[in-house]
């Protein structure tokens, strides 16, 4: 038996000439969508110590950094290229110390109801929280390292649900 090639799949972000383009989602039915995504931030334990004691100079590091992420979220389509701008409904950043790996789990969920998804948005927030604390915290730890940053779940929309594993 031979093997059928899988279809070519087209780039919704091309055009036929192979141009940037943003998807046109205005005969899209308007659903409920969200999506969460995390990431992390390591760090020595003396500077998760000192964040956790709102000891840093700059101030209070998981408050700002939960700020920033909610506002990220809502800048997204001015940071992504080819992204929509969104009249997102609710962003939730949550911060989760973890003193046994001296880390700082990110986590953001972004809501709406509207023609296209917020995976975007939600990854931008987990971002930038992290990027906030290493601001924060950069003067006594530059080794902090930020990753795993990923798409968690997300629901709504033409494609359904997703979860990781």
């Amino acid at each position: 038996m031979t093997k059928k090639p899988a279809p070519k799949r087209k780039l919704t972000h091309l055009d036929e000439q192979g141009a940037a383009r943003m998807v046109d989602v205005s005969e899209k039915p308007v659903t409920s969508r969200s999506a969460t995504a995390k990431g992390c931030i390591r760090m020595k334990p003396g500077t998760l110590k000192l964040i956790l004691a709102d000891k840093l100079k700059k101030g209070n590091a998981l408050e700002v950094a939960r700020l920033a992420g909610i506002m990220a979220a809502k800048k997204t389509a001015d940071l992504i290229p080819l992204c929509h701008p969104l009249a997102i409904s609710k962003v939730e950043v949550e911060l989760r110390p973890n003193k046994r790996t001296s880390s700082i789990e990110v986590e953001a969920t972004v809501k709406l109801s509207g023609q296209t998804g917020v995976e975007m948005e939600a990854l931008t927030a987990v971002s930038v929280a992290c990027l906030t604390l290493y601001d924060m915290a950069k003067a006594v730890d530059r080794g902090m390292s930020i990753g795993d940053i990923r798409l968690t779940e997300k629901s709504g929309g033409k494609s359904g649900n997703y979860s990781a594993s």
